[in-house]
């Protein structure tokens, strides 16, 4: 891969934001790259599996599957290059990946090994602060998350649910739940939970389906919250 085409890819990415033409040079000229395709279907990566490497996706289209832990449901949904699998999971107590991620498309990705990483860190300062400013904006949308006001409606805890267990805020999602077991997760009826799903999928934004409910574009479902 040429490397003015390499600045360009890197470029899509946060980490390396900021860095000079000399330093992207030094990057692409000195780093380990790998360099990976994959077909539909293919799996990148499975819940549970040691996170060695960053994979930055640069083209094509990625399914996500993410399980409750204890196995009751789960939501699947659909990320597009530009788009980085889990980099906080390279580092801290937990070095594993926590989702499923397999192609949807044909893709490719760039990776870079985690001693590859600690090296960037170490040799530009603009690489390890775009690192840090990755982990700590990750860490404040999970705190923000804790001091957010209470749902006033089940609506409200439907679309809170659904918001906050998905890992893009945006874009098509299906959540494979039972009606039960999701008014379990909200803590009320299965009648009006069913009541509101039903209103919600008159409104066109999710489709109902047995043990299936399927949200077009989350964005507009987050929107309709606040109407």
């Amino acid at each position: 891969m040429a490397n003015l085409q390499l600045y360009e890819y890197l470029l899509q990415f946060p980490l390396f934001l900021g860095m000079s033409r000399d330093n992207l040079a030094q990057v692409a000229g000195h780093t380990r790259f790998g360099f990976q395709k994959y077909q539909p279907g293919q799996t990148v990566a499975s819940d549970g599996d040691d996170c060695k490497q960053l994979f930055f996706l640069l083209s094509g289209t990625l399914q996500i599957e993410t399980c409750s832990d204890e196995k009751t449901y789960r939501v699947v949904e659909n990320v597009s290059a530009p788009y980085m699998i889990q980099p906080e999971a390279i580092f801290g107590y937990h070095q594993r990946f926590t989702h499923e991620f397999s192609a949807l498309t044909e893709s490719s990705f760039i990776t870079i090994d985690k001693s590859e990483v600690m090296r960037l860190s170490e040799e530009f300062l603009v690489f390890r602060l775009n690192l840090l400013n990755v982990f700590a904006t990750q860490t404040q949308k999970k705190q923000q998350i804790t001091w957010q006001p209470c749902p006033k409606s089940l609506r409200e805890r439907i679309i809170r649910f659904f918001c906050q267990h998905c890992c893009s805020p945006s874009g098509s999602k299906t959540f494979y739940i039972l009606m039960s077991q999701l008014a379990n997760e909200v803590g009320d009826s299965r009648l009006d939970v069913s009541r509101v799903l039903n209103q919600l999928q008159r409104e066109g934004l999710l489709l109902l389906h047995r043990g299936r409910t399927e949200i077009p574009l989350l964005e507009c479902l987050i929107t309709s919250e606040t109407h």
